[in-house]
């Protein structure tokens, strides 16, 4: 039997340094990354991607949805994709987000990005070599 597919995550962030950095840390631990810099590009990946299985977003982005929005949109329209919501600004609570999403304030170190993805779907976290 063949290995399983690598998990795909979609990185969702305006600022392009901390989205790339994010994209290349997920990469490194083995899974597959997509990136999109607002909610609205991010929306038309999920609707043309049937594997993603995580967005990892941030919470102040252009455009008329911010990622507090895009995790609640995403929740309501793609139940199974898990989510990892981030801010500069401010922290965001339980209560604002959709159930089972989890906050990480930015910059979020790479082995918390790492331990908290693994964390949501449930995989061992990889490091990597």
């Amino acid at each position: 039997m063949g290995r399983a597919k690598p998990p795909v995550v979609l990185v969702v962030d305006d600022e392009v340094l901390y989205r790339t950095e994010i994209a290349e840390t997920l990469t490194l631990a083995g899974y597959v990354v997509l990136q999109a810099a607002n909610a609205d590009e991010a929306i038309a990946v999920l609707e043309q991607r049937a594997d993603v299985e995580l967005v990892f977003t941030d919470v102040d982005m252009p455009g008329g949805m911010d990622g507090v929005k895009l995790a609640l949109v995403v929740a309501e329209r793609w139940p199974p994709v898990r989510l990892l919501v981030t801010a500069a600004h401010g922290q965001i609570t339980a209560q604002e987000l959709p159930p089972g999403a989890r906050f990480c304030a930015k910059p979020c170190p790479p082995a918390v990005v790492r331990a908290t993805v693994s964390e949501l779907l449930g995989r061992p976290d990889q490091q990597p070599n």
